[in-house]
């Protein structure tokens, strides 16, 4: 994993990238955009994998990285429809109720969440017509309301589809759309447009007693 400090310059705070990927190895895109976020002074790019081998997470340690940050970048390869299952267990644990949200859970409010996700197949694969059977951002409806419960607002996904096909040059044109985002934020075109993330109170009715199972 490595650290870095937040570059001073921006008030709003540094960027806290998540990368999830179980086997680098056959990675041909998301290994190269961890390169490349780990390239820049004010990302923080942690390995889920590398650093959870055992699945063990450090909730206070991930807790108090994603404090300090303004933008949490969510990096990995989409597989089954949705994230690897570290990176699932990590929300899991980390975006606790009473800390990200519910009574008291403000910890999160306010700040922006990134999805920077390849897919397999090409963008026409994702269609009513072909064999994924929808459009991608009929998936993406988790990932925004997990943001939304959080008090996070969900910036437009950066997606690299037909990860298997593609050719040096896409790819590398691909990774320098990622450097200039990351580089850039939170100064992007298009934030002034992009509404706050609305409100979603949940009652304390609608949480179990401690000692009964969900």
């Amino acid at each position: 994993m490595t650290t870095t400090t937040p570059s001073p310059g921006r008030s709003a705070g540094g960027i806290y990238l998540l990368a999830a990927h179980p086997h680098w190895r056959d990675s041909r895109v998301n290994w190269q955009l961890l390169q490349a976020a780990r390239s820049l002074p004010h990302v923080e790019a942690n390995d889920l994998y590398s650093s959870y081998p055992d699945y063990a997470i450090d909730i206070q340690a991930e807790q108090a990285r994603l404090a300090r940050a303004k933008l949490l970048v969510l990096l990995h390869p989409i597989q089954w429809y949705s994230m690897p299952a570290l990176q699932k267990l990590w929300l899991d644990e980390v975006l606790s109720y009473g800390w990200a949200y519910g009574g008291g859970g403000m910890a999160l409010q306010g700040k922006d969440c990134w999805l920077v996700a390849t897919t397999g197949g090409p963008e026409h694969s994702y269609h009513p017509q072909s064999y994924n059977r929808y459009f991608f951002d009929a998936f993406l409806p988790p990932y925004e309301q997990t943001a939304a419960l959080c008090g996070m607002r969900f910036l437009p996904p950066l997606l690299f589809h037909g990860a298997r096909s593609a050719t040096p040059e896409m790819l590398a044109a691909h990774i320098e759309v990622f450097r200039q985002r990351l580089s850039s934020y939170p100064d992007w075109p298009e934030m002034e447009d992009i509404p706050e993330c609305a409100a979603c109170e949940v009652p304390a009715t609608d949480r179990p007693l401690e000692h009964e199972e969900a």
